[in-house]
């Protein structure tokens, strides 16, 4: 079986014993008895999958909450000295501070404090910080609504792209003399994307994996004596288009294409159930439908970043319960109540590529028949909400913009060179993955790099 494949048993969960070790962060006790089912005869080989996937997750976790209390305050008090114990705990009570036990002891989420920064402006204002969310200008106007005025005047907007990315294996990590496999995201074809081209590669000799991959890479395969950098340089030409969907009249007969469940994520629960039944009662109509997802996710959920997806469970559900989460867990709410509810919808990913700035970020499509596949960006419509931007938020609805990197059609995905090893993210692949001989690495263990080299509208 591909590694990969034992995440769809995940949902299956744990057993009462390594459960409560697990929540209370005894990992070594967890890992302890389940290394004995693993070695057990009478474990179903589904649950024997469900426990391999957990045992690496509860080996990561603490990667990500790495901070005790006094070390999650100190970070604070450097930025807000007269910030106080019961503010943090107000915070953490609010949900806006992540954390989990470790050996019985709180610990806290590595990016908690760019979160606040993030999501926060009255916080990121004490704490004598610029904002953290990231909004270029084009003659003094936002980029987003720039872009969003010359697509409603246009119909659409061009722009002619090229970046660079890289990643290399830290040198405390390098191992001389080591088989290592390699994978860079390039651009993949889609309605948005032509004239994709691959200008630049090191080493020369690396896969290029053909443009309808689902999750599109570059891989070098090598046994290193040096250690050193592997990159690609590409360029392509991104539209983006305007979709009216205020003139958009769906047939009564929808089409059932992308609309299973796919585990562990994408999954119909009872309260998932429950939730799009809540928001489509009395509604016929698929488009007002997965407006009102849009409308829940986009005024409700706030955003935060998150932990590695390595270590998530059940993204979607536990977005709609806990009401936080990042681009990538705000687009799986809205795929899995969209599916939920019959409508096909999809993943899509890659980058936000804008002349002077370049993120990871991931979204959504939609289809609706008979006007075919519409797009959704709950992040940034939830991101027009922190900033009263309502035009903006309801243009993210339907429609993107041309400042983008698409890589990846498809979550979940097996690349076209699979790996042998556990990925650094088993959904998703925006920065690269590396993997030498006997294991997967993580992204602790690799530098990654990506830069705009120009971004022109045509």
């Amino acid at each position: 079986m591909y590694i990969n494949d034992n995440f769809k048993y995940l949902s299956i969960g744990l057993s009462d014993d390594i459960l409560r070790r697990k929540l209370y962060g005894d990992f070594e006790g967890a890992i302890r008895l389940l290394d004995m089912k693993l070695e057990a005869e009478n474990i179903p080989e589904s649950f024997k999958n469900c426990l391999k996937v957990q045992r690496e997750i509860m080996l990561r976790l603490p990667d990500d909450y790495p901070l005790t209390k006094e070390e999650a305050l100190d970070i604070i008090y450097k930025h807000i000295p007269d910030f106080t114990e019961e503010e943090f705990a107000k915070l953490e009570d609010e949900g806006r501070i992540g954390w989990i036990y470790i050996k019985g002891e709180p610990h806290y989420f590595n990016r908690f404090f760019e979160t606040l920064c993030k999501t926060d402006a009255t916080f990121a204002k004490r704490a004598g910080i610029k904002t953290l969310e990231m909004e270029s200008y084009i003659n003094g106007e936002p980029i987003k609504d720039y872009s969003m005025r010359v697509m409603r005047d246009k119909g659409k907007m061009t722009n002619q792209i090229r970046c660079r990315a890289s990643v290399r294996i830290k040198d405390e990590y390098f191992e001389k003399g080591k088989q290592v496999r390699v994978h860079l995201p390039i651009p993949c074809a889609c309605e948005q994307q032509r004239d994709i081209k691959i200008e630049k590669i090191y080493p020369e000799n690396g896969f290029i994996a053909p443009e309808d991959a689902p999750q599109r890479t570059i891989c070098w395969e090598e046994i290193m004596e040096e250690n050193h950098e592997f990159s690609v340089e590409f360029s392509y030409i991104h539209t983006a288009k305007y979709h009216d969907i205020s003139k958009i009249m769906p047939s009564e007969q929808q089409p059932t294409f992308d609309t299973d469940e796919l585990p562990p994520h994408i999954i119909f629960t009872p309260y998932i159930r429950e939730l799009v039944n809540t928001l489509t009662r009395g509604i016929n109509n698929p488009l007002e439908k997965a407006r009102n997802f849009y409308d829940f996710i986009t005024k409700n959920v706030k955003y935060s970043f998150m932990p590695a997806y390595f270590g998530l469970e059940n993204i979607a559900d536990s977005c709609a319960r806990n009401l936080v989460g990042d681009c990538g867990v705000q687009a799986l709410l809205f795929i899995t109540m969209c599916r939920c509810a019959g409508i096909p919808a999809r993943w899509q990913s890659g980058w936000i590529v804008e002349p002077e700035f370049c993120g990871a970020h991931d979204w959504a499509m939609f289809y609706v028949e008979p006007y075919g596949w519409l797009y959704a960006d709950p992040s940034f419509g939830g991101g027009a909400v922190r900033e009263g931007n309502e035009a903006r938020r309801q243009h993210y609805f339907g429609s993107l913009d041309p400042y983008r990197m698409v890589a990846n059609s498809e979550f979940q995905a097996e690349f076209t060179v699979p790996k042998n090893h556990w990925r650094a993210d088993p959904y998703d692949n925006q920065v690269g993955e590396i993997e030498i001989e006997d294991r997967g690495l993580r992204y602790s263990e690799y530098e990654r790099t990506k830069e705009v080299i120009s971004c022109a509208e045509i």
